[in-house]
């Protein structure tokens, strides 16, 4: 006869709380929540918690931990509640004026706010409740002549029917219903898990929703202890000796407050003790509160929420078991100043441009930068594409790429790691060519890229019958430019030449911006350029002036007479530049946007 094998029980530190449409779940040394979007996607926002040295000493003291552990709990727990409602803030109505007044000075939005208080008028009214109403109920409308003792013991009665009335309107909320049961795949989750089984939907849904450490639990023990010691303790000290009856009740609810934490410190004794043993005698003292859990407090989850909250499981025990992963955050809605500022301060924080963050408001918005106000509002699909972008941008993709096209001098130019990115100084050059063409005017861009020079010179050009030439070496970069031309309705001609090797004629204007990065300093450039932007058209050789030495070797046999050569440079190269070509007539330097010397025209 084989005997039945029993699967060894994994015990486990990560703890849960149900939050809205998801789960918390809690580990040693972070809290991941896992929510379902309105759009059926799965959220997560992870954050690691550094713990203070006294912090680490209290948990090691009985009771005490039970103590700092519930005022963590429930600062963590009413945070991540917060967080998981602003995934679900509405982005239909239009933005009030305390709305815009709390994005615009105080930097978050109206519904924190309103969560905050709810929440003290809920500890208010949990006061109520729990301690003056009973006090009120029993000392006043129903008069009881009973032993003083019994006297306490029955008001501790009151207390646990006022308890569980209260779970029991709670149940008539549907919000609270849908709740309950991401509590039960929060439960099922943790069992699973801890039974040694995979963490599939299919194991999760099996799995039983009642567990031993539960906050129900520990709420009934709480409850029951209250009834215990306030009844031994009001009856020691003499409370019922005190004349006025109002300051009897006063005092009562003085003592209990004052306790609350003790007891629910040792409330957390018993349950972390019970947890520890799954015998029927244990059963028996487990049972009330996994009755509650049954009765009140879980339901059957629906398979995706038991795939959210796996999700945050296993966020949870990969933040404890690798220090390397990196928080997460929720993608939700909000007025522009704030969501605005949220990106500019992760973007200084990763060392990215900031002003990166407002060309990607702009542009997902639809909304120019100069015209950003408070009455902005960021909907969730928007906040989804910024955020996408973000991340990109973050891993050191330029934002052009990302982005996919770019402004230059009056077209919109596609661009990929196939080109460089045009730069908006580099505007002051084809508006250059495009006053100084004259009608009939032949004009030949080299290392054209993606064609931004060459196109944005033809549709200026438009009026003066000027016929346009623009060469690269590179075949995938004339590719996307003939692609450009194309968008902008503009006729060049686009050859692929090894500078001049491939063109024939003579030119009015010749216009290059070459390679002129000096070989050993790419290295040294920004990661989006040096790892995203092709280095073909980077590399200038070991001084930065091979192409220019090359135009100078050819330029004269391409240029017509009274023609003009324009140039951009980097810093510094202009004196050997002008070294190299001594058949010029005259030449004018010309500043760039920031004043700093970056083109030259040369007449021959």
């Amino acid at each position: 006869m084989s005997k039945k094998t029993k699967t060894k029980r994994i015990t486990t530190s990560v703890g849960g709380q149900a939050v809205m449409e998801g789960v918390m779940m809690s580990g040693k040394t972070g809290y991941a929540t896992a929510v379902r979007d309105p759009d059926g996607e799965i959220q997560m926002e992870s954050v690691r918690v550094e713990s203070s040295v006294s912090t680490q000493r209290a948990k090691k003291v009985p009771v005490v931990r039970g103590i700092v552990g519930l005022f963590t709990s429930f600062g963590r727990g009413i945070k991540t509640l917060m967080r998981s409602g602003d995934v679900y803030a509405d982005d239909d109505s239009e933005p009030g004026r305390v709305e815009k007044w709390c994005a615009e000075k105080l930097h978050c939005n109206l519904f924190d706010i309103i969560t905050y208080i709810s929440v003290v008028i809920g500890v208010i009214l949990a006061v109520g409740i729990f301690y003056v109403v009973p006090q009120i109920l029993f000392n006043y409308i129903v008069r009881i002549n009973c032993h003083e003792a019994w006297h306490y013991v029955l008001l501790g009665v009151v207390k646990l029917a006022i308890f569980l009335i209260y779970l029991a309107l709670m149940l008539a909320i549907p919000s609270m219903r849908r709740m309950y049961k991401y509590h039960g795949a929060e439960h099922k989750t943790i069992n699973c898990y801890e039974s040694g089984k995979e963490l599939t939907v299919d194991n999760v849904m099996s799995s039983s929703r009642i567990h031993d450490r539960c906050g129900t639990s520990f709420l009934f023990i709480v409850v029951i202890v209250n009834i215990v010691v306030f009844s031994l303790i009001n009856w020691g000290i003499g409370i019922q000796n005190i004349e006025s009856g109002v300051l009897q009740v006063l005092a009562r609810i003085g003592v209990e407050i004052v306790l609350l934490p003790i007891l629910m410190g040792f409330g957390y004794e018993v349950l972390k003790l019970l947890a520890h043993f799954h015998g029927k005698f244990a059963a028996i003292f487990k049972s009330p509160g996994a009755l509650m859990q049954k009765v009140f407090t879980t339901r059957e989850p629906d398979p995706d929420m038991c795939e959210v909250a796996i999700a945050a499981f296993n966020e949870a025990m990969a933040m404890d078991a690798d220090p390397a992963v990196e928080e997460k955050k929720f993608v939700t809605a909000g007025l522009l100043p704030a969501k605005l500022a949220e990106t500019k301060k992760l973007f200084a924080e990763h060392g990215v441009d900031e002003s990166d963050a407002e060309w990607i408001y702009s542009l997902v918005l639809h909304v120019k930068r100069s015209e950003f106000s408070n009455d902005v509002k960021v909907t969730p699909h928007d906040a989804k594409d910024i955020n996408a972008i973000e991340k990109r941008r973050l891993a050191g993709e330029p934002l052009w790429y990302i982005m996919g096209n770019t402004d230059f001098y009056g077209c919109k130019i596609k661009v990929d790691e196939r080109v460089l990115i045009p730069r908006p100084e580099t505007e002051l050059l084809a508006e250059s060519v495009a006053q100084l063409a004259e009608k009939g005017d032949k004009i030949l861009d080299l290392c054209t890229g993606s064609g931004c020079i060459a196109i944005s010179v033809a549709k200026a050009c438009r009026n003066k019958n000027v016929t346009v030439t623009a060469a690269d070496i590179s075949e995938a970069a004339l590719d996307l430019a003939k692609e450009n031309a194309d968008e902008n309705n503009v006729v060049v001609n686009f050859v692929r030449s090894d500078m001049f090797s491939d063109l024939h004629g003579r030119y009015n204007i010749v216009v290059c911006n070459p390679p002129y990065v000096k070989t050993g300093e790419i290295q040294d450039l920004p990661r989006e350029i040096k790892d995203h932007e092709p280095v073909i058209a980077l590399d200038g050789g070991e001084d930065g002036l091979e192409f220019y030495r090359r135009l100078s070797r050819d330029v004269y046999r391409y240029i017509a007479k009274g023609g003009m050569l324009l140039l951009e440079y980097g810093e510094g190269q202009l004196e050997p530049i002008l070294h190299l070509f001594p058949k010029r007539q005259y030449f004018i330097p010309v500043k760039d946007l920031s004043g700093t010397d970056r083109f030259v025209r040369i007449a021959f």
